[in-house]
């Protein structure tokens, strides 16, 4: 009988991992070289196939041992590639070497948070991650200086896989504190995932709020406040997803005071911002939040998924509690192992947290504000060179790292083919907009190594896509 294949963990994990390593860092060096820009090139057909080819079959009689350095290779060659300067479609960062590293030891030791006795250190290690960071939230979010006392009572925050999940948990503890009555009030330039948490939690149907310019109107806001019967969930915008646009937050939370409405903020891509001496100020009114949702796989530079929901209110989350004696026994619980099930709605739950904490400890708050700082500037400067360029319009400056603009004086029809000429040509990834009524070009700038040549060669694409 064969032995079987070396595991990753173990006395012998490092030793069977490293050749397995050198193969896939080559596999990615020569996938990317094969690529030869940010996208494949020839659009879902010729990518598809591709992908074929090197698989072949997928569950063969007898197994490869070349298969990872080949798959690998068409996973690389078929990419897109989120570290190169002219991929810049969505939220979509370039994970950090050292946050990446981390999560190598994240998936070879293979903890599961769903219990102590599976994830001894991973779990006092989330506790002190997230507790820091409900801190940074709720304690230095307004002032921009630490809090002189402890943070409001004991704020905590969850890890979760992304936006989605936090804003659907926000709603959760919102119905389940409410008695499980209340209704969702957000803007028109929300998040779909806040609506589409409504529908599956059973709530009544959202009351969407006009946001004429981008952002939610504070007046027809308290027009609606005023009028509907509670209790109600407000949700505030920090960084919405086509132009990065920060709802009036002391505005938004000052209504909500009046008139006695719980709020929601969703930071996910705003609240990086915290991390920069220079923005933070535009995160002002976030401490008022009962809940915030954050993504360090935006601006945190984290691979995916590295989310939280932070909770202003540690009570709350006494609604997510569970029991099952095989995994949290209440006799275990007495004699002091922690009990795990109430951190979550999943129960099999990977350390997410020990990239963030090593990425946290390894660039403090002042490498991870200079990186937020510098794609703020890249924005900054593709919106100059935009606006001083006679074959494109801009929409408007920008507030965090996102760019929207066209080519002047073409079609809707047109702004769309050039993207998608672009992106089956695997020339360049740009989004797309849709706001005032007009399609938009949407340049999302999260790679802190582009330079202004890459932002020049960037219009020069666009400029002689859309001519040719």
């Amino acid at each position: 009988m064969p032995s079987p294949p070396p595991l990753a963990s173990g006395p012998q994990g490092p030793h069977a991992l490293r050749p397995l390593l050198h193969t896939v860092l080559d596999a990615l060096h020569t996938g990317t070289h094969s690529r030869g820009g940010p996208l494949p090139t020839g659009g879902p057909q010729a990518v598809t196939a591709r992908v074929r080819d090197a698989v072949g079959d997928v569950l063969p009689d007898q197994g490869d041992p070349d298969a990872l350095r080949a798959l690998v290779h068409a996973l690389a060659e078929g990419a897109a590639d989120p570290a190169h300067p002219l991929c810049a479609a969505h939220l979509h960062c370039p994970p950090l070497a050292v946050a990446t590293a981390a999560d190598l030891a994240a998936g070879a030791l293979n903890p599961s948070l769903d219990s102590w006795d599976q994830a001894p250190a991973a779990s006092a290690l989330e506790t002190l991650v997230t507790r820091t960071l409900a801190a940074e939230i709720y304690g230095r979010a307004q002032t921009g200086t630490p809090p002189a006392g402890p943070p409001t009572p004991a704020a905590d925050a969850l890890v979760t896989t992304g936006g989605t999940e936090s804003n659907q948990l926000a709603l959760l503890l919102a119905r389940e504190t409410h008695g499980g009555h209340i209704q969702l009030v957000c803007g028109a330039n929300a998040h779909h995932s806040l609506p589409r948490a409504a529908w599956l939690l059973g709530l009544p149907d959202p009351v969407i709020v006009p946001a004429p310019a981008g952002t939610l109107d504070p007046a027809a806001l308290d027009e609606a406040l005023t009028t509907l019967p509670g209790p109600l969930l407000v949700a505030a915008t920090a960084g919405t997803t086509d132009a990065g646009l920060i709802d009036p937050l002391p505005d938004i939370a000052a209504l909500c005071a009046a008139h006695r409405a719980r709020l929601h903020i969703d930071a996910a891509y705003g609240g990086g911002l915290l991390f920069s001496d220079r923005h933070r100020h535009r995160l002002t009114g976030l401490t008022a939040a009962h809940t915030v949702t954050l993504d360090l796989h935006k601006l945190g530079w984290q691979p995916i998924a590295a989310s939280l929901l932070a909770v202003k209110h540690p009570h709350d989350l006494r609604a997510l509690h569970q029991h099952a004696d095989y995994l949290s026994a209440d006799d275990d619980t007495d004699a002091g192992l922690p009990h795990l099930l109430g951190r979550s709605l999943r129960t099999t739950r990977r350390p997410d947290i020990l990239k963030i904490a090593v990425t946290l400890k390894t660039l403090g708050r002042t490498g991870l504000g200079a990186l937020v700082d510098q794609v703020c500037d890249h924005a900054h400067t593709l919106a100059t060179l935009i606006d001083d360029h006679p074959a494109f319009e801009l929409h408007d400056r920008p507030t965090i790292s996102t760019v929207l603009f066209r080519p002047t004086g073409v079609t809707d029809e047109t702004v769309a083919a050039v993207r998608r000429t672009l992106l089956t040509d695997g020339r360049a990834v740009l989004g797309r907009a849709r706001l005032d009524g007009r399609l938009w070009l949407k340049a999302t700038l999260l790679n802190p190594h582009t330079r202004p040549d890459d932002l020049t060669g960037l219009l020069k694409l666009v400029e002689g896509t859309t001519h040719r």
